[in-house]
């Protein structure tokens, strides 16, 4: 049984190994590495990956890193490959082999087979006396001296080195490509990250109610308009629906708790001027980060002409996950 300190130093230790062999990577970075991308960026086909094993899975994930940044990519398994999966290679695409040493039986089998097709093969290979990355059109060397594992058997520095490299790959692609955010919420429509690329303040304030009241509206009037409308405030609107003010559930709190209730009391006698407000084709998330900067939670949303025309709640962004 380890101690929690000797758990701890292990932990530093595999940590240190895979960050200096990570380090030495940069050293691999040569025209090769140019080459392979510029082949990739002025390719019509896709990027087909393969590996086997533990390569296989860092295989997967590059393919999946490359499909959101806009490179289209597909992965298949060497061992498969031989048993029919070649089929998935089309004329275009570009091959990538990831091995640590460049000799498993099933990457050699598959070296011939695609050269006979006639496609590109890029190496991703801890060993550039291999076999993968002698025959390769392209060879990317993510060698590493030893693995994390204290008995150098486990695939730990090498599979890192393998993801390493892909990321690489995959940024100066879409660096190559121009890739905006609004292309990443294209690829990302889902969960928090999209959302906050694409979901617009139209999108939430048609779900809720248009709490108003004019400047002459009597105190039970405004309370009861807040009370209905459920959104802890009400616009006060003139006639012409430009908006004069707001008035929040906080505003009338402070106004009890000081003894000024009156009935007689109106809406412009309390309302706070100048309110925050936002358009309605802004993006979801100015309207939160005008929220934490001025400590509220309601905004009044205006459209192109200023006309009041709803509010968007801080409860709205919560409920789409982009807080």
């Amino acid at each position: 049984m380890k101690t929690k300190a000797e758990i701890k130093e292990i932990a530093i230790q595999t940590i240190t190994k895979e960050y200096l062999a990570i380090e030495k990577l940069k050293d691999s970075i040569d025209d090769n590495f140019s080459d392979a991308v510029n082949l990739i960026f002025n390719s019509k086909g896709r990027v087909v990956i393969s590996g086997i094993g533990k390569s296989a899975n860092i295989a997967t994930k590059i393919v999946s890193t490359l499909n959101s940044t806009g490179t289209p990519s597909i992965f298949m398994h060497a061992a498969d490959a031989i048993h029919g999966d070649l089929g998935i290679i089309q004329k275009d695409d570009i091959i990538i082999c990831i091995s640590k040493s460049g000799n498993t039986p099933e990457i050699k089998a598959i070296i011939p087979l695609i050269k006979n097709l006639g496609n590109k093969l890029i190496a991703i290979c801890g060993e550039k006396d291999s076999d993968l990355a002698k025959k390769a059109d392209y060879f990317l060397n993510t060698h590493v001296e030893r693995e994390a594992c204290p008995n150098n058997l486990a695939p730990t520095t090498s599979t890192t080195a393998q993801l390493v490299m892909g990321d690489a790959l995959a940024m100066c692609l879409l660096e190559c490509r121009g890739f905006s955010s609004e292309d990443f919420a294209k690829y990302h429509p889902g969960g928090a990250l999209g959302k906050r690329l694409y979901l617009k303040v139209s999108d939430l304030y048609p779900n809720n109610e248009k709490p108003f009241v004019r400047e002459d509206a009597l105190l039970d009037e405004t309370i009861l308009e807040i009370s209905s409308k459920r959104l802890g405030c009400v616009a006060v609107v003139s006639k012409d629906n430009r908006i004069e003010g707001i008035i929040t559930d906080g505003d009338l709190r402070r106004m009890l708790s000081k003894n000024t209730y009156n009935k007689q009391t109106k809406a412009k006698d309390i309302m706070s001027l100048n309110p925050k407000t936002i358009d309605k084709d802004s993006l979801a998330v100015e309207a939160l980060n005008i929220m934490k900067d001025n400590s509220i939670t309601q905004l009044l949303v205006v459209d192109e002409k200023e006309n009041y025309i709803g509010v968007i709640h801080l409860h709205d962004l919560l409920k789409e996950g982009i807080i």
